[in-house]
């Protein structure tokens, strides 16, 4: 199991890939009526569907069960578990003992002495379902209550461009009216990108890029308690993510300040920025300004090429080739768990 605990909530995930079920526990969430056909919607952009090219052909329903409910409303303490339905632990027996690369598979027998790598275990994407179910409620309450909506698309994938927040304005209506991939622009690009990747049993990665609209102001606070790091935080706990940055990120550095300081000026009795390159946060602290990021997402690991490991148990070298169900490009179904962070991290630093 893996636990957090924020400023306000804690939530601790439990189960494995292929064990019977995987969960949550949830501590201090407000009071919420939960809105089943919305959390469903969501869910299903996370689910896996053989039909497109990206995704695995595991099929599992993603249906959460609840503890703690009484006529659809959550009290605040309760726990998620989420049945594995479609388990095929036979796909990995040839792999016993033989790290995958880039794979929890190595570190896992560090840490415990594991040879059994089946499905990833504790360190499996599966584990971001009850995450996202958690992550879908903050997404609920948030708009429900404050009118802040944490929304999110894929601004990249290899090296084919889609629209950014860093060159371009994005409003919430264009992401809500994606369809099933979630890209603003060069989807068809983006979808052959990821056909021949997987045509040639290779991935790709991608770049999930996320806007917090109509943030309250003053969330974070310094140091250690900035909003920033506590959104990286979560964010990071994402199997597959090797990068965050919020506003313009590394670019920034690139200029002087007169050209990326965020002038203030005020209209209308009310102060407001000239721009938003330090994504609407300064001093680890909410301005009130959208609050941007982009987070960056490896290739799978999972590849059907063969690759260069070792067996552990007779500690000699040797080639592996994976088969089972994979994602080709594993930032497609990041999107909602990118959301999910996010939406976790900013409910859990308002002070009510």
């Amino acid at each position: 199991m893996s636990k957090w605990k924020g400023d306000r909530l804690s939530i601790e995930i439990y189960g494995q890939s292929h064990a019977k079920c995987v969960g949550a526990k949830v501590c201090n969430f407000p009071k919420i009526k939960v809105d089943f056909e919305r959390l469903e919607k969501f869910m299903a952009r996370r689910r896996g569907n053989p039909e497109f090219a990206w995704s695995t052909p595991r099929k599992e329903g993603d249906v959460p069960t609840f503890s703690a409910i009484s006529d659809g409303v959550l009290q605040g303490d309760f726990t998620i578990e989420i049945a594995n339905n479609n388990v095929k632990s036979k796909d990995y027996s040839e792999f016993f003992a033989k790290p995958r690369p880039s794979h929890a598979d190595y570190v896992r027998y560090l840490l415990d002495g594991t040879c059994d790598f089946s499905g990833g275990g504790e360190y499996s994407a599966r584990l971001t379902a009850p995450f996202a179910v958690v992550g879908g409620l903050a997404k609920q309450y948030l708009e429900d209550n404050y009118g802040i909506k944490v929304l999110a698309y894929l601004s990249s994938v290899g090296k084919v461009q889609g629209k950014s927040y860093k060159n371009a304005d994005i409003t919430d209506k264009e992401i809500e009216s994606m369809g099933v991939f979630p890209a603003l622009s060069n989807q068809e690009q983006m979808v052959e990108e990821i056909k021949s990747r997987a045509f040639e049993g290779d991935s790709v990665g991608g770049i999930v890029q996320c806007i917090v609209f109509n943030p309250l102001s003053k969330l974070g606070g310094n140091l250690f308690g900035g909003l920033e790091g506590k959104i990286s935080t979560l964010l990071y706990a994402i199997p597959g993510v090797k990068g965050v940055e919020f506003g313009e990120g590394f670019e920034i550095s690139k200029g002087y300040g007169s050209e990326k300081n965020d002038s203030l000026f005020v209209k209308d009795g009310k102060v407001e920025f000239a721009s938003n390159k330090a994504g609407g946060i300064n001093g680890g602290v909410s301005n009130g300004e959208p609050i941007t990021m982009s987070v960056a997402f490896r290739p799978t690991p999972s590849i059907f090429k063969e690759q260069n490991t070792v067996d552990l148990q007779k500690m000699e070298n040797t080639v592996i080739k994976i088969k089972g169900r994979h994602d080709s490009c594993i930032a497609v179904r990041g999107v909602p768990v990118v959301e999910s962070a996010v939406a976790i991290a900013i409910l859990d630093s308002i002070k009510e």
